[in-house]
């Protein structure tokens, strides 16, 4: 019992620190704008970092606890990105509250990025390894060709659609076309904020921390470290494995939507292989499985080739060399067990890292 109770508390204090984190970075970052502190080009990448925090929380959900391999994650993200924008323009006169409309938009773009998970993951997730990776690269390639491909309008009859042009739309007047193919969507509002960010940032740690510490998470996890066993007691692969997946496409879709909202133009080729790429990135440089190590290394990197923009030309030379260093750092065990020991992460599982290196 003891024992039990010590985890639970263990447990507790690791989501306050995380939660923490979150929240103080959010004041610091209110203080530092309402003193001038930060400059337009910061101010303008607040809401791209809230929306990266949550895509690498999110993948961290399959590839850290879940253990599979995703290579399109993007493709959710793009989904909730013009499906949110869609949404936006249709409801303009529905719903003139911009933070009301934004919400909307946000739900709207989850929902949608959730259908694609079920859709993907229910043939994808039997396969396993390297097949997964391959085909969940495929969906997010799928995706971006779709869109390019797809031409959508709203009138006051409603949403028009089209996949030859825009003038094939047949929009009455004053009906505007809203993604026009390989040009994306154009001319809607910028509805997003770095509170809403925030706000889904905290919201994106509320259900994965949940989810993680539940009886489903543990489920997760037992999948991922012997799926054989797990099976054997009752455990039952797809259904478990569907939820993460699913659970990390809504998040993805919403942040999709929150991404889209915060610029007045999108277009397909923004989410392509080269973003989930970025995004995996962050998930292993944070640490597979560590939330907090997501959050981190998401903010720190998106911020990193903005800050280095006064060495100039070799601004991506330095971004590599750091990327390459703290690979290495972090993959030795003894600084790892040192970091873990001092911050309280992930005590156990470096110290069990580090026996198997000794091993």
């Amino acid at each position: 019992m003891k024992q039990i109770s010590s985890r639970k508390n263990k447990r507790l204090l690791d989501n306050i620190i995380t939660y923490g984190i979150v929240i103080a970075a959010f004041i610091i970052v209110q203080v530092l704008e309402a003193a001038g502190g930060l400059s337009s080009s910061l101010q303008g990448q607040l809401v791209p970092i809230c929306c990266y925090v949550v895509m690498a929380v999110s993948l961290n959900l399959v590839v850290g606890v879940s253990g599979e391999l995703s290579l399109g994650h993007a493709g959710f993200m793009s989904v909730g990105a013009f499906t949110g924008v869609v949404a936006s323009v249709a409801l303009a006169d529905a719903i003139p509250s911009g933070p009301a409309r934004l919400l909307v938009c946000m739900i709207v773009g989850a929902l949608f990025a959730g259908v694609a998970g079920v859709v993907i993951g229910v043939p994808v997730l039997r396969l396993r390894g390297d097949y997964l990776a391959i085909v969940t690269l495929a969906f997010g390639e799928i995706i971006k060709n779709i869109i390019n491909c797809l031409y959508i309008g709203v009138d006051s009859e409603g949403l028009h659609f089209s996949v030859e042009s825009a003038d094939k739309l047949g929009l009455a007047e004053g009906g505007v076309a809203v993604i026009k193919g390989p040009m994306g969507a154009t001319g809607y509002a910028k509805l997003a904020t770095f509170t809403a960010g925030f706000l889904l940032v905290l919201l994106t740690l509320v259900v994965v921390l949940n989810l993680v510490h539940s009886r489903a998470g543990r489920a997760i996890m037992a999948l991922r470290d012997n799926r054989i066993a797990a099976e054997s007691v009752g455990i039952g692969a797809t259904k478990y494995k569907l939820m993460a997946f699913v659970t990390s496409a809504v998040l993805a879709g919403a942040a999709g939507a929150l991404y889209a909202m915060n610029y007045g133009t999108i277009a397909a080729k923004k989410f392509d292989f080269n973003t989930s790429i970025l995004i995996l990135v962050f998930v292993v440089l944070g640490g597979m499985g560590s939330i907090r190590g997501s959050i981190i290394a998401a903010a720190l990197l998106t911020v990193l080739p903005e800050m280095l923009r006064a060495v100039g030309d070799y601004r991506m030379l330095i971004y590599a060399v750091v990327l390459i260093v703290v690979m290495i750092v972090t993959n030795n065990a003894a600084i790892r067990q040192f970091f873990a020991e001092k911050f309280g992460g992930e005590k156990a599982e470096a110290k069990q890292n580090g026996k198997g290196a000794a091993k």
